[in-house]
Parts: C-alpha cells; structure tokens; sequence
C-alpha cells in the first residue's frame, strides 16, 4: 500500500511536471485547452499593440501658422491653419499650406504660383526648403517683395520651436539671392521684425 502511494505521488509529480514544460504560461493552473485562447488572445493583443503602434506614425491633426503679407506688403500676418501630418512631414504639410495662398482678405500671395515645392529637409536645427527654378523665374517683387517672400517662408518654418534658421534652395541648389535684393547664401533665422 505503501509503495502504490509513492508511485502514484511520483506519477502525480511527472504528470505536473509535463503539464508545466507544456505550458509555460500557464500561471492560473488553466487546463491546456484554456491556454490556447489565451495565447490566441495574447497574440491578438500583440497584434492591437502593433497596430497602435502603427497609428502613432498615422497623420494627426496639429495647428500651425503660417505668414503671409498684408496688403500693404509690409507686414506679415499670422494665419492659423490646420494640418494633417505625422512627425516627419509636417515641416512638408506647413509649406503646402502656404503655398496654397491667403484665403482672408487684407493678405497677399507673395510666392509665384508657378513655383512648385520640392522637398523639405531638416538637418539639426535648419530646415533646407527646396523650390522649383520658378522661385527665381517668376517672381517680379522689389526688395520689399523678396523679404515678404523669405519671411513668409522662414516665419513658417521656425513657429516650429526645433527649426532655429530656414536655408532656401532652388533644383536643389544653394542661391545667393532671389531677385538681387536679399543675402540667402546662408541659412536665415526667425524675422521676428517683419510680424505685424
């Protein structure tokens, strides 16, 4: 009787510890068909994680200001506008909305319609913004109408607290100036002087 509770108490112990080595989660003591749905769970959570985590890169609505001049051309006007951007392409989306020109009155479109929008890069704290050779071509300002123009674009890009400075590029291209005007061979800080 003796020997028959030892072997059973050692079938007991064998049959918990094949038990355990099958189902290392099994923290609940749940029997193995339970622990299937839960890791089918477990991978259906894992699944929602990377999906949330996919959602994190998907666009967001943000608040940005863009500037443009008044009708004066002497000073710039803030312009509250609403973006859809991840992390990585806002700087693109503020610029697009800009171009899209003034919908107010009492604002004027400075950039030349026909200049078209190349990339927007950042390195560090200076964001490169790149137009189409009709930046240069198309534009007919004076010197007030090339500094609306840079600062349109600078004022823009530095509401961004990270971008300190703005460098305009043309076919991917350093310039040293728009129209004659204006120094743009180095990158241009925020022109805080021009905001009405």
């Amino acid at each position: 009787m003796k020997g028959l509770r030892v072997i059973l108490l050692a079938v007991l112990a064998m049959m918990l510890l094949v038990t355990a080595g099958c189902d290392p989660n099994n923290e609940k003591g749940t029997s193995g068909g339970s622990s299937a749905s839960i890791s089918g769970n477990s991978g259906a959570s894992a699944g929602s994680a990377a999906s949330s985590a996919g959602t994190g890169n998907a666009a967001k609505k943000m608040n940005i200001k863009v500037y443009y001049p008044d009708e004066q051309g002497m000073k710039l006007i803030a312009v509250k506008r609403t973006i859809k951007a991840d992390g990585s392409n806002k700087y693109t989306e503020a610029m697009k909305s800009l171009l899209q020109g003034p919908k107010d009155k009492g604002q004027i479109a400075v950039i030349p319609k026909q200049a078209k929008l190349k990339s927007v890069k950042v390195k560090g704290d200076v964001a490169y913004v790149d137009f189409s050779q009709d930046l240069v071509k198309q534009f007919t300002g004076g010197s007030t109408g090339e500094e609306m123009l840079v600062g349109s674009i600078v004022n823009t890009l530095t509401e961004f607290s990270e971008i300190k400075k703005v460098q305009l590029l043309v076919e991917g291209k350093e310039i040293e100036t728009l129209a004659g005007h204006m120094d743009l061979s180095s990158p241009i800080a925020r022109m805080a002087g021009l905001l009405k």
